[in-house]
């Protein structure tokens, strides 16, 4: 095995042993860093101690030309730098070249939401079944706290509160809060804690439940989520996160409180709640657009100049 491998091998070991990072990480790094590896090889750079700042600008360079997404290619670099750090403590390098080497600004996406009419028409609803009680009350929940998937997958029945309104969950980087619980979701959550019992196998802590007694899957859960919305004639795909952005959209129109969605959504940094912001005034500009007199005025002359250009 050659050094640049052998390298490699040996961090993504520390990857899963020591800092126990997830399979999606150990498997997108093992990716990259394989990639990586290739590259070097074929320029005869047999040593990643020897590797310039100008070398690894140029590898992300040729993996942009190739088409990778700036998501990508800012992982990508993000596990360069996880590297050569690990590298660093370990006495086989003495600097980080990946350390001024910048991915493409990715363009801001904004997050996809539901309608409140639509959502209202598909919460608003009496189900009969136990497996739609239950999968009423999951979705009731993710609307009306804004938990993310594994949050709500992770609730054990002693975290709900139904009388306080609250539940605790544990959120990224281990990160407990408190989140507040609407009156249409603690009713819904009455009705599943009503028939729980019957769903538990003995000695089950969770508050979700499969068929088969044990604590509810994520993919299940999303495999539910989006059979529900087609059920009820929703005209998109529906997935947790969508309830997500839907909740923080909807609560932050409605406050414009941006500090009081950041607790609620369990951000550690408010800039990543400030993309709401900008869905909030693409919603605020479409509603200028289709009311104010002088939006359609300056529409209709910049038409109109363009047509007497054409004429010329």
């Amino acid at each position: 095995m050659s050094d640049l491998a052998s390298r490699v091998e040996a961090f993504l070991d520390h990857l899963a042993h020591e800092r126990r990072g997830s399979a999606h990480t150990h498997a997108a790094y093992a990716r990259d860093l394989g990639t990586a590896r290739d590259w070097l090889d074929e320029r005869a750079l047999a040593d990643w101690s020897r590797v310039t700042t100008a070398d690894l600008r140029e590898f992300v360079a040729a993996r942009h030309r190739a088409g990778l997404k700036p998501a990508s290619l800012s992982r990508l670099v993000s596990a360069l730098r996880s590297f050569y750090v690990w590298q660093m403590r370990e006495g086989l390098c003495s600097r980080n070249p990946a350390l001024d080497v910048r991915a493409p600004k990715r363009p801001p996406r904004l997050p996809d939401t539901v309608d409140v009419d639509d959502l209202a028409a598909l919460l608003d609803v009496t189900p009969d079944a136990d497996i739609d009680i239950r999968d009423h009350a999951l979705l009731e929940l993710f609307y009306s706290a804004g938990v993310r998937l594994a949050e709500a997958v992770g609730l054990d029945v002693s975290d709900v509160d139904l009388a306080g309104g609250e539940a605790r969950v544990l959120g990224k980087g281990a990160r407990q809060r408190s989140v507040p619980i609407g009156s249409r979701a603690i009713a819904a959550l009455k009705n599943w804690l009503r028939i729980r019992p019957q769903w538990a196998a003995a000695g089950e802590t969770a508050l979700f439940v499969s068929a088969r007694g044990t604590r509810l899957s994520r993919s299940s859960v999303a495999a539910r989520m989006d059979g529900w919305a087609q059920r009820h004639g929703l005209p998109v795909h529906l997935h947790p996160h969508k309830l997500r952005h839907s909740f923080a959209t909807h609560v932050l129109e409605s406050s414009a409180d941006l500090r009081a969605v950041q607790e609620l959504l369990g951000h550690a940094n408010i800039g990543t709640t400030q993309i709401y912001t900008h869905l909030d005034f693409a919603h605020l500009a479409k509603v200028y657009d289709a009311a104010h007199p002088r939006a359609h005025q300056r529409a209709d002359e910049s038409a109109r100049q363009s047509l007497e250009g054409a004429d010329e």
